[in-house]
Parts: C-alpha cells; structure tokens; sequence
C-alpha cells in the first residue's frame, strides 16, 4: 500500500531543481469565503508567492489522491465543490482511503507538506485554545502538530476568536518556538499587536530560516510559529473587534455551535457584523505572511 501522492507541474520541477517551495492549506478556499471570490483570493496569494521568489503548492485532498499544489484547473474544480470535508490530523488519512475530497487545515497541510519535503507553510492564523476550553477542552489539533512536524509556519499569529494567552501557554508547555517578526509584541491576526510580549523576535528571514535548520541539527521535533502581523493600513483595531468577537462567542454559545463548525461560524458572524472588513483584512495578512513565507524558503 502506498500514498496515492501527486505533484503539480511546478512544483516537481522546484523540487527537482531545490528551488524554494513555499505551502498553502486550501480550508480557505473551501471553508473560508465564497466562489469566485476563494479562487481569486487562492491564486494572488499564489502569484504573491512567485513574485517573492518560490513556488506555491497548494495542498489538498481530491478523490482520494493528496495533491501537493494545484493546477488551474484543479484550483477552480475545488473551489465550486460542495461537501469539502475539513482535514486535520486525525482524518485525512481516512480521507484518502476512502477516495473522499476534502481540504487542509493547518495541521493537515504541515503533514502533507513534511511528507513531500516542504520546510515552510504560509497561512492565515493558526488554531487553538478556543474561550472556555477548561470546560469543553476544545483545542485545536495545530497546536500539537506544531510540536511534533518540523515545519516552519508563517501566521498572523493565532486567530482572534481564540483565547490567546492560553494557546501560547500551550506552545510554550511544548516547546514550539513562536517568533515575532520585526516587533516586540504577539499579532492578533487582525490587528497587528498585542498585550502579550512575544518569546522571541527575529527581523530577517535568514535568521528564521536558520533557527529552523539548528533545530534540525539538533533533533528538536517540531516546526516553528512565525507570528508575523498584518500590515498596518490593513489591520483592524483590537478595541474595535473585542465587542464583535464577543457577540459572535455568545451567539455560538446560545446555539450549541461545537467542534469543527465553531470556527467558521464565528468568523462568519464577524465577517456579517464588520461588514466585511475582516475579510478583506483576512486576504491582506494571509498575502503578507505568503510574501514573508517565500523569503524564509529562499533563505533555506
């Protein structure tokens, strides 16, 4: 038995050649907005990628076979699909067993990316402590993967809705380095700082790419959380969302929203309540952190 594995084009020939690789996941696609507007958003984070240097490889499951960047065509095919199962670790290889079609979260695509030999992944933010985990113990798989998958991970730090203090406890409990990079203070996904002190600052993409490749010489398991926050002109101010978040937390309490779909409710209900300038903050960070993503592969 073996993986059902393919690569696009562009990428076989970037792997061929060591050229820098930079991964996306595709929930942002499937689960993050609607057609057309997923596919644009998909391929400007895509042509940001090339224009910093590397090649994207957006990761996805599509009938069964993990697909390790897409084409066109295949970009388009995903982004209209209907019924995309949402992939993290303890699923996706279910998924492709059984021939389903399903897109990668965070920790889905760190797997897929270390098994084809990609170091650096770029994304929105990451998952995990969700507010009121001490009583449902709803934490997300990418914490874990972070500390055990050797995969450089560029993020607007971890997602606004979270319970942010907790969630860096977590990382720090088990060992993730989580860097700042080029500020003293933690992003918080929409809004470029934060209350909370970052462990650690680095302001060249070589010094990230070379505390990856240390880590490696050393055997640390594990990848590293580059926070890297979005750009001013782009951000929302925290004070503005806390009263938005808020709101959106209680109407998921009130409906008995849970696991999986706590997520993409809440970033819905915010996406209604700011008219839809968390989207539009959203495609900004994620652009920015593919840029930086690109650095950092090419840095490797």
């Amino acid at each position: 038995m073996t993986i059902p594995m393919t690569y696009a084009p562009d990428v076989q020939a970037a792997l061929d050649a060591g050229n820098p690789i930079v991964a996306l996941e595709s929930t942002i696609i499937t689960h993050g907005m609607p057609y057309p507007q997923n596919v644009e958003t998909a391929r400007l984070v895509e042509a940001d990628v090339r224009e910093a240097g590397a090649t994207p490889a957006t990761i996805a499951v599509m009938n069964g076979t993990l697909h390790i960047g897409l084409t066109d065509a295949e970009l388009d095919s995903l982004a209209q699909a209907q019924n995309v199962a949402k992939l993290s670790r303890a699923d996706i290889a279910a998924c492709i067993a059984t021939g389903g079609t399903g897109a990668t979260t965070v920790a889905a695509t760190m797997i897929a990316a270390h098994l084809a030999g990609i170091h650096v992944f770029a994304t929105g933010g990451i998952g995990g402590v969700h507010k009121g985990a001490e009583t449902t113990f709803d934490i997300s798989a990418d914490l874990n993967e972070l500390a055990q998958t050797p995969v450089t991970v560029v993020a607007a730090g971890a997602k606004a809705i979270l319970d942010l203090e907790k969630t860096y406890e977590v990382l720090e409990t088990n060992g993730v380095p989580v860097i700042a990079y080029g500020q003293d203070s933690l992003p918080a996904f929409w809004s470029a700082t934060s209350p909370l002190p970052a462990p650690l600052r680095m302001d060249s993409a070589a010094d990230i790419a070379d505390a990856h490749k240390m880590r490696g010489l050393m055997g640390l398991p594990g990848g590293q959380l580059v926070a890297n926050p979005i750009p001013s002109d782009a951000q929302i101010p925290a004070e503005t969302l806390a009263p938005i978040i808020g709101q959106a937390l209680s109407e998921a309490d009130a409906q008995g929203i849970a696991a999986k779909s706590v997520t993409p409710f809440l970033l819905g209900r915010i996406f209604e309540l700011t008219n839809g300038a968390s989207l539009t903050a959203n495609i900004a960070l994620v652009r920015n952190n593919a840029r930086l993503a690109a650095q950092i592969a090419g840095a490797m």
